[in-house]
């Protein structure tokens, strides 16, 4: 079995601690002591050439080594700095300075009339955008083809950053028909909605789902644009449902129709959805965000055609019905992740169970190493205002703390006034965040299921090294395997992923805290370590005399054997 070596290189390297104390008592010395404090100004010493300037940690197959255990226990507690200030541990060996902090939560916009020019994509690019999300229930596909080109023509004119393209299916959504003007609706009004095609009048609309009527029943609350109006069903024929109004409010075409507590028994992938997915395997996209899944046999279908088509793009489901919540663990386990779509999640469900659910799908995406979206209405009244409430900031805020790996827009940047500021909003609020979360000390717990892979062993601890050191990490990777299970321990620093491969380098773009790079490697691994930490340092992503911990390791070996693993501090 293989076992993890710790090279005394680590230990050499604060030998001469002892004058001044345990490692943990120099830490406890140098702390700030209060919020104000906490700008720090760096130490411009330099490591003492008698001491190595590369520690490495090793693991080799060997039956008969010594393991040498790295614990959480064993990371000394140091609090984070504001998050353009750094932090210095000194020794009498010299220091380890922290690089500036880079946002790590990824934001997503979704780009519609208001965005979808050559000038905003590029604008909300340098604003943040990190995932461009198309929305397949508005627009034709030459209107999303435009935007994909725009996104990969700035993918391919970009030295330091890169855009995902993401397609949202409609799903099988209900809908009122058209109205030849809108209607407004009064309290105690009787109202009647048909599965007979093209009524439009001042007391019945159509609707688009002719099991509309078998699936509500008297009593049921019936709920337009995700709650905005609200119509009790008092009865029904066998065309239609006759309602009262509850909650008033005016009536457009084609509004969003939910029964609390129920979903519709229509297919999660419907015929246009199969067509806009063909879209994206034609144009390569890096994720399919799908509506209204129900359960896990949906995930496998779609996983199955995407091999059958030689494609690996990966599968979010939107958790938004009241059916996928009991089916919640197996439609996680089967995706690459899972968007908490809130708006018609609270419209199916009560709304006070929202928050709570977030939490839980945010924690299980977390236990299983997948990532997590958070959506809808996260800064509503910045389509209108330039400005959000301060509510919405403190939604953001939730989100980040509760581990997101991406806070996600909507109508903000797809029709808003305002698209640039939301962005920036987002980015603000985020990065802040993040400043007062991080430096904790403590990694998140090896789980048990990873205990027995080596891959997820080392993430762990080299998650423990750099958080201790004060170091970003710099990782290899063909597959994004191994910047993957980095993001999940959330190190304080940036995981800096180099890949030589185009779509790995998109599909990175989404996890927190990886910073995804693309760069040609060589058949010379000394020479490929040195092309990067030279890219870090012309691009300004790393200083002069920072230290960054290199790790290899993960499912294809790259430079290495099979069996050997290792971790490495370098010195830029």
């Amino acid at each position: 079995m293989a076992q993890v070596v710790a090279t005394k290189l680590l230990q050499n390297s604060f030998a001469n601690t002892a004058s001044s104390g345990s490692l943990n008592g120099q830490i406890e010395k140098i702390k700030p002591s209060g919020f104000a404090s906490k700008v720090l100004t760096a130490y411009n010493g330099r490591i003492s050439p008698s001491h190595h300037r590369v520690l490495s940690v090793t693991a080799r197959r060997a039956a008969d080594l010594q393991v040498v255990p790295v614990t959480p226990e064993d990371v000394p507690k140091i609090e984070e700095p504001i998050y353009q200030s750094q932090e210095v541990l000194r020794s009498s060996t010299g220091m380890w300075s922290k690089p500036i902090v880079k946002r790590k939560t990824k934001i997503v916009c979704t780009i519609g009339p208001s965005t979808n020019t050559k000038e905003m994509i590029w604008k909300l690019a340098e604003a943040g955008m990190n995932v461009a999300r198309m929305n397949m229930s508005h627009g034709d596909h030459a209107s999303h083809q435009k935007v994909i080109d725009l996104v990969k023509e700035y993918n391919a004119q970009s030295k330091d950053n890169v855009i995902a393209i993401m397609l949202d299916t409609k799903g099988p959504e209900v809908r009122s028909g058209d109205l030849p003007q809108p209607v407004n609706l009064v309290s105690g009004q009787e109202f009647t909605f048909t599965i007979k095609r093209g009524v439009g009048t001042a007391d019945c609309v159509s609707v688009n789902y002719d099991d509309f009527v078998n699936d509500v029943e008297a009593g049921d609350m019936l709920l337009v644009d995700g709650g905005m109006m609200s119509l009790l069903v008092k009865s029904k024929t066998e065309d239609s449902v006759k309602c009262e109004v509850v909650d008033g409010g005016e009536l457009k075409s084609r509004r969003h129709l939910n029964v609390r507590g129920k979903s519709a028994t229509l297919p999660s992938i419907t015929e246009k959805d199969w067509d806009d997915i063909k879209f994206g395997v034609d144009n390569q996209v890096d994720f399919y965000a799908v509506s209204f899944v129900k359960d896990a046999e949906v995930i496998y279908e779609l996983k199955n055609y995407l091999k059958s088509c030689g494609e690996d793009i990966q599968v979010i489901p939107k958790i938004e019905s009241a059916d996928s919540i009991p089916n919640l663990h197996s439609i996680i386990t089967a995706s690459d992740g899972a968007m908490v779509a809130r708006g018609d999640l609270g419209a199916e469900l009560p709304i006070e169970e929202v928050p709570l659910l977030q939490e839980e799908i945010i924690r299980m995406c977390r236990s299983m190493g997948k990532a997590v979206i958070v959506a809808t209405n996260m800064l509503e009244s910045m389509i209108v205002h330039p400005t959000p409430t301060r509510a919405e900031v403190s939604d953001i805020a939730i989100a980040v703390r509760e581990g997101a790996d991406a806070v996600m827009l909507s109508g903000e940047t797809a029709h808003g006034k305002f698209p640039l500021k939301a962005v920036n909003v987002m980015h603000t609020v985020s990065l802040r965040t993040e400043s007062s979360i991080m430096g904790g000390g403590t990694v998140s717990s090896l789980n048990q299921a990873y205990k027995n892979h080596m891959s997820e062993m080392f993430a762990y601890h080299a998650t423990s090294m750099s958080n201790t050191l004060g170091t970003s990490i710099v990782v290899f990777t063909r597959t994004s395997t191994m910047a993957v299970i980095l993001s999940h321990y959330r190190p304080n620093g940036t995981i800096f992923a180099f890949t030589d491969e185009k779509r790995v380098q998109q599909k990175l773009a989404l996890y927190q805290g990886v910073c995804p790079i693309y760069m040609e490697f060589s058949d010379d691994p000394e020479e490929t370590f040195a092309n990067a930490l030279d890219v870090l340092k012309n691009q300004g992503m790393m200083k002069e005399g920072e230290h960054v911990a290199l790790v290899q390791s993960g499912k294809q070996p790259i430079w290495r054997f099979q069996s050997t693993h290792n971790i490495q501090v370098r010195k830029v």
